[in-house]
């Protein structure tokens, strides 16, 4: 090969290098693993449950295992989120769902313009109703159109809600669950779903809906089991609820208890508020040079009669 043939040549390669490497450098970026961050939600409410704005940084102390950690990103934008809304349609939720359209659409119209959303129902076996939509419209005429009855695999149905989380579009991801708590035909176990809502990085907000005959009365009166039924059946209603606070209380949601349609009206639009009015905390975790391992997030606020809403923690990657 003579010499104006190889630099022919060489060119020809460098050119074709070249072209890879700018393709390249139009991908998409990929997470790398050496840039940690961990971003925390925090919702802040005062007694009543109402949500508390304004908060700086510097209002917040953050640890991870018990180590202060230095804030290094924090935001109060309002930004959109993806919401699954987990609405129990089961045998044991008959008396209330005349009423749960109207708690729905409460709750859309008080959520941003931008969110999506997503409808899970709770029977014998969960339902998808639809995939996330913009169309608000659309998801109430779905809800009218549930018809109640069955059993209640109310983990089964949470457990798939979390499974579908992950083809929303917004990072920002919550459950809203509407139900009274009882299960009695999952799969899952309360382990497995826990574990499960932890891995996922989702808040969930449950309310505990009042299934008696009164439920579309104004009047109202404190919770509590039925006092009719015998002691093994109020232990298990009792395990739902604490289920769902649970869930709630470790992923950073909020948890509610409503008597009322009137009361369930208001506690679903302070689920909306929070989402809107949420404050997002970054820092670099600390290298624990262990995979899989539990760390625990503690978000402290120096103020009284003010309550912090936070995920407890998460898995090391």
């Amino acid at each position: 090969m003579g010499p104006k043939a190889l630099t022919s040549c060489l060119s020809l390669l460098l050119l074709t290098f070249a072209g890879a490497a700018a393709q390249k450098a139009v991908e998409k970026p990929t997470f790398r693993t050496n840039v940690k961050m961990v971003l925390v939600p925090v919702t802040v409410t005062d007694r009543s449950g109402k949500t508390v704005d304004g908060l700086q940084a510097d209002d917040f102390n953050v640890f991870d295992d018990q180590k202060s950690q230095k804030i290094v990103t924090f935001s109060s934008d309002d930004a959109p989120c993806s919401v699954g809304v987990v609405l129990d349609i089961s045998g044991s939720m008959r008396p209330t769902l005349g009423q749960i359209k109207d708690i729905v659409h409460a709750f859309v119209a008080a959520a941003n313009p931008d969110d999506e959303f997503l409808l899970l129902t709770v029977s014998t076996e969960p339902g998808a109703i639809t995939g996330f939509t913009t169309d608000t419209a659309r998801l109430e005429e779905s809800i009218s159109f549930a018809q109640p009855g069955g059993q209640t695999a109310l983990i089964d149905t949470i457990y798939l809600g979390l499974n579908r989380m992950r083809g929303a579009e917004w990072p920002r991801r919550a459950l809203l669950i509407l139900s009274d708590g009882k299960d009695n035909h999952s799969r899952y176990s309360q382990s497995e779903l826990m574990r499960m809502a932890l891995e996922a990085d989702v808040q969930i907000y449950s309310v505990i809906v009042d299934t008696s005959p009164d439920f579309v009365s104004t009047h109202s009166v404190p919770y509590r089991p039925n006092m009719a039924a015998k002691p093994w059946d109020r232990a298990a209603e009792h395990q739902g609820p604490e289920m769902l606070e649970k869930l709630s209380d470790q992923t950073g949601g909020l948890h509610f208890q409503a008597v009322t349609s009137a009361e369930t009206k208001e506690v679903v639009i302070k689920v909306a508020r929070a989402l809107r009015n949420e404050y997002l905390i970054g820092y670099h975790p600390p290298d624990s040079g262990t995979s899989e391992r539990w760390h625990r997030i503690r978000v402290k606020l120096n103020a009284k009669d003010i309550h912090v809403h936070a995920r407890k923690g998460y898995y090391s990657p």
